[in-house]
């Protein structure tokens, strides 16, 4: 079931096996990073354009260590940020920030709601 899941997460399994290998092959700091970002993106932001979405976050740390980049200067102060940021790149992937506005908006709305029953 689970294999299913990354499947349509993230597409073929041997694309996913072969980023999993070039992760393997960067410095351990970037390794690291790349796998804190990585489990982030599958719990809070991953999902439609996966596999390229991963493509381009290897390419990048893989650019990175080549030149070494500070990991600081790669994702600045603000991992999450980064993260979130990095997403808004894949429109399909961003079922996240449109289930957060929902969120807000339904709030908003119960709480409008509220005030005009009891005014």
């Amino acid at each position: 079931m689970f294999s299913k899941i990354v499947e349509t997460v993230i597409g073929p399994k041997k694309e996913w096996r072969a980023y999993k290998a070039r992760a393997r092959r960067l410095p351990p700091s970037y390794r690291t990073t790349i796998d804190a970002v990585e489990r982030y993106l599958m719990y809070f932001g991953g999902g439609g354009d996966g596999m390229a979405m991963f493509g381009d976050l290897i390419d990048l740390f893989e650019q990175g260590a080549a030149s070494g980049t500070p990991i600081r200067e790669i994702v600045g102060d603000d991992p999450v940020e980064f993260v979130e940021t990095f997403i808004r790149n894949y429109p399909q992937g961003r079922w996240i920030v449109r289930e957060r506005e929902r969120l807000t908006d339904a709030v908003a709305r119960a709480a409008r709601e509220e005030e005009e029953g009891a005014a």
